[in-house]
């Protein structure tokens, strides 16, 4: 076999600091993430947090937090170096989080740059918040940065700038940047630019989720090497996911999640379904350039994970071990170039609305894979390849990769039966 002609995707792990203890006890989920073919470890925020305790409360950009150190593991840095070596040494690229719209209300620079923060009419600084339902929340733990018309705005965008600029030289590859939507795009692309220059390898991973979809599509034209996708909450029937990922493929490739830390655990949401989790998983690592699952996906944990209040004691029993069918999916995702791109996306009609079926295809059209999704838990489904046939009519090559089970038609026939949940998955190559 040639050499591998395409670039694969991030297929990335978030180890949840709070449930993995301190940085010398990551050894093992490092090396399971690995084995399970993930080529991106991100971890939350690992500064030092404010009274609140929450890691995206920093109060110490420049120190690490207590609950991250081992206390007899040695001095702080060489506990940080030691893991880094680690991640790099499993062969896996490292991600931080970075938070720049907003500070622990206890941090030092409250006081000693007051002008770099939002504040109201009453001239406190303003707590962030957000809309849920119908009610607004506020973040009382926070203070909100004016990172666009602070009187000082050249002395906080180079705050940020050598900060980012330090991370990637201690490490860290990349960074997931926390509600990138809440700062202005140019702050982003000087940082981009300017962390690229001094660690040309460094990507950018822009945390979008529940802003408004133009925003989105601002931040991939800002300079960020990929967007978050909402694919997690569509029902393979409302027009939208589709017509955003078109729309946001034009700026950005995205990454899509089958749960994230910040959402309710899958396995609660389908009542310890595996086989619908199982599905859930194949559908986000096919369907965008990149994937991410949190610590704990692969065991069905049902605990939500809290910025807050999570610690190593809940870590949960596995109701089962998804780590052998997790490494199945991803080595099929970094095998085919069509799953490592962008490429063009269109629903297919199998004739079984009880089935999704889409077409997925390289931008040369050299490559497409037919993906095809059984949506019912409960039942199995039948599949007409002769009906789909078309799609594969000028192939030089069809190969049946499902990670379920091979799509065997019944005798005599081109109809295949789908077990519940189950998902099939033909690639083929033209010319």
């Amino acid at each position: 076999m040639g050499q591998q002609s395409w670039d694969e995707g991030p297929r990335i792990y978030n180890l949840f600091p709070l449930l993995a203890g301190p940085m010398p006890q990551w050894s093992a989920h490092i090396a399971r993430a690995r084995a399970m073919g993930f080529n991106w470890l991100f971890i939350n925020p690992i500064q030092q947090s404010g009274f609140s305790g929450s890691l995206y409360s920093i109060k110490d950009y420049y120190a690490i937090d207590a609950r991250m150190l081992d206390p007899a593991g040695g001095k702080p840095e060489d506990q940080l170096r030691a893991m880094v070596g680690a991640v790099h040494g499993a062969g896996m690229r490292l991600m931080l989080d970075l938070v720049i719209n907003h500070t622990a209300v206890d941090s030092p620079l409250v006081r000693e740059h007051p002008q770099w923060y939002r504040r109201g009419p009453d001239g406190k600084p303003l707590h962030p918040g957000t809309q849920d339902g119908d009610r607004w929340v506020t973040w009382g733990d926070l203070y909100e940065i004016d990172n666009e018309a602070s009187p000082d705005r050249e002395g906080l965008w180079r705050y940020w700038i050598d900060l980012a600029k330090l991370c990637a030289a201690s490490g860290f590859d990349g960074f997931r940047c926390d509600a990138a939507y809440k700062v202005p795009d140019v702050l982003w692309r000087r940082l981009i630019g300017e962390v690229k220059h001094s660690a040309p390898g460094a990507m950018f991973f822009a945390e979008s989720l529940g802003c408004p979809f133009d925003d989105t599509l601002k931040l991939g034209r800002a300079g960020f090497d990929f967007i978050f996708n909402s694919s997690k909450w569509w029902d393979f029937t409302a027009p939208w996911c589709l017509k955003q990922y078109r729309e946001s493929g034009a700026v950005a490739p995205s990454i899509s999640f089958a749960e994230s830390h910040d959402t309710e655990r899958l396995a609660a949401e389908l009542r310890g379904d595996q086989e619908a989790v199982k599905m859930r998983y194949a559908f986000s690592a096919l369907f965008s350039t990149g994937v991410m699952i949190p610590m704990g996906f692969e065991y069905g944990f049902r605990g939500r994970l809290n910025v807050v209040k999570t610690r190593p004691q809940d870590w949960e029993q596995p109701a089962w071990d998804l780590s052998g069918y997790i490494a199945a999916v991803n080595r099929l995702k970094a095998s085919h170039r069509t799953f490592n791109e962008e490429g063009p996306i269109d629903a297919v009609d199998s004739g079984n609305p009880a089935l999704f079926a889409f077409l997925k295809s390289t931008g040369d059209r050299s490559e497409r894979a037919l993906v095809i999704l059984n949506k019912d838990s409960k039942n199995s489904q039948l599949c007409d390849l002769a009906r789909l046939g078309y799609l594969f009519a000028r192939a030089s090559a069809v190969e049946d990769v499902s990670p379920h089970a091979r799509l065997v038609p019944a005798p005599g026939t081109q109809i295949c039966r789908l077990e519940p949940s189950g998902v099939g998955v033909l690639v083929a190559r033209f010319g």
